[in-house]
């Protein structure tokens, strides 16, 4: 988001976080956070009005109140209060925002229980789970097939193996406005890892790292990029060796395969 829907963005972050501050339950309030996000979606009508900066802000917060009320939490209705009362460039944007914030909610609910980093691992290995697994793909993007069934596909295949923040946001990412499922999950994942304050960095290696030479990469990587880095694992035996890491713009090369490839390339030269 840019200009005035960024800043408002930002300010509902604030207002979402000094809820679950108060104790709000983040699980709760992403439930209706989302929720929330799908009517906006599907009443255009009431879609303008909430967003419309010629109607007295009051006005659009107290319409907000009324079909809301009672029908979600306290920290959900302040949220959405409190946003129809912003200024947004589109229409579109206050119910964008609140999808975020609903993830933002299960990355703080999630780090309350101490499950941050599991919930960080599993939006990955489910995301690359997806988008190499043609058939899988397929039926989730599948129109034909209804989300209750979309759902239920997935929750065979992850429920008990991942935690419920993932699973519960996989499972969003069926209805979501992303182009397609991978995207949504994709969104998912580099959202939780902002919010976390955590630079997200996708390690390459032949075979599996111990669990002390991925705490000394994290550490080494800490100490380079100035902020806590969370590591995903992706074995690639065509690698031969050594490892790749791509974190943002970055890439660190120093497999095997990339040092023969130089070396071929040298002699080819």
């Amino acid at each position: 988001m840019r200009g005035a829907s960024a800043a408002s963005l930002a300010s509902l972050t604030e207002v979402l976080g000094a809820a679950v501050d108060k104790g709000e339950s983040g699980e709760q309030l992403a439930s209706d956070l989302f929720g929330m996000a799908t009517l906006l979606s599907q009443e255009p009508g009431l879609r303008r009005v909430v967003t419309d900066a010629s109607v007295d802000a009051k006005a659009r917060s107290g319409l907000v109140s009324q079909v809301f009320s009672g029908k979600v939490g306290d920290g959900a209705l302040e949220v959405l209060s409190q946003g129809a009362a912003l200024r947004w460039a589109s229409t579109g944007d206050l119910g964008k925002a609140l999808e975020q914030l609903a993830v933002v909610a299960v990355v703080k609910g999630a780090d309350k229980a101490g499950q941050g980093d599991a919930l960080q691992d599993d939006l990955f290995g489910i995301s690359r789970l997806v988008s190499t697994n043609p058939a899988l793909r397929d039926a989730l993007s599948d129109p034909a097939r209804s989300a209750t069934d979309k759902r239920a596909l997935l929750k065979g295949l992850l429920d008990g193996k991942v935690t419920p923040a993932a699973l519960a946001l996989v499972e969003q990412a069926l209805s979501s406005a992303h182009r397609t499922v991978v995207a949504a999950i994709e969104h998912y994942t580099k959202l939780t890892a902002a919010n976390r304050n955590k630079a997200a960095a996708t390690v390459r290696v032949a075979r599996p790292l111990s669990d002390a030479d991925k705490a000394r990469l994290e550490s080494a990587l800490t100490a380079k990029y100035g902020k806590p880095v969370h590591t995903n694992v992706v074995i690639d035996p065509e690698l031969l060796g050594g490892i790749k890491v791509e974190i943002g713009d970055d890439v660190i090369d120093g497999t095997i395969a990339s040092r023969l490839e130089d070396a071929g390339r040298r002699l080819a030269g």
